[in-house]
């Protein structure tokens, strides 16, 4: 499988062709007949429970995994198509969250409700080009074990948040977040050292 994906990647054509197979041109998400298959390429841990609402745009191209006992509340969008996402054991993303990858999600996270985790920007430097023809970039976002995210919160691309750090309700955070450390505001400050 590992061949064939590297064969396609290298084939400009091929990999169009695939990709208006799997991704829908103007709906920017998997094609129906790819999200049934979902069950077969996605990675559910024992006990992991997704809403039927969640919006799971998670195309084959790349990883998606749910860690055991783990959940993604209601109207909650999950999308793998830039990047993996990969959520671990015992983790809750709350309701109306977005998360878009390339993201690592940690072991007992908790994401209260508006949460917005994105690796992805749309590139804008080129005045003379619209924005939606200028591509895109992404960094990956590490969230480490055992982090709280307060509601409406923003996590933007690169940043690294520490084991048992907090993120206060609100907060727009553009820069890593060392563990044991809260922030709050926009763009998020340090608060409070909890050790």
């Amino acid at each position: 499988m590992h061949s064939i994906k590297e064969a396609i990647k290298r084939n400009g054509k091929l990999k169009c062709i695939v990709h208006r197979l799997i991704m829908h041109p103007l709906l920017v998400r998997p094609r129906w007949y790819i999200r049934c298959l979902a069950p077969l390429y996605q990675h559910r841990g024992k006990g992991s429970v997704i809403y039927g609402s969640v919006r799971m745009d998670t195309p084959p191209f790349h990883h998606f995994s749910i860690g055991k006992r783990s959940v993604i509340e209601s109207y909650s969008c999950i999308n793998n198509a830039v990047g993996d996402v990969s959520i671990g054991d015992d983790t809750r993303i709350g309701l109306h969250n977005t998360v878009i990858g390339p993201v690592s999600i940690g072991k007992h996270v908790i994401t209260a409700q508006g949460v917005t985790i994105s690796a992805l920007n749309h590139n804008f430097s080129d005045i003379s080009q619209p924005i939606c023809t200028q591509g895109y970039n992404t960094q990956e976002i590490i969230i480490e074990d055992d982090v709280w995210i307060g509601a409406n919160s923003v996590i933007l691309q690169g940043v690294h948040l520490g084991t048992h750090s907090v993120i206060a309700a609100g907060a727009v955070v553009t820069k890593d977040v060392q563990p044991y450390t809260v922030v709050a505001g926009n763009p998020a400050k340090v608060i409070r050292i909890l050790k």
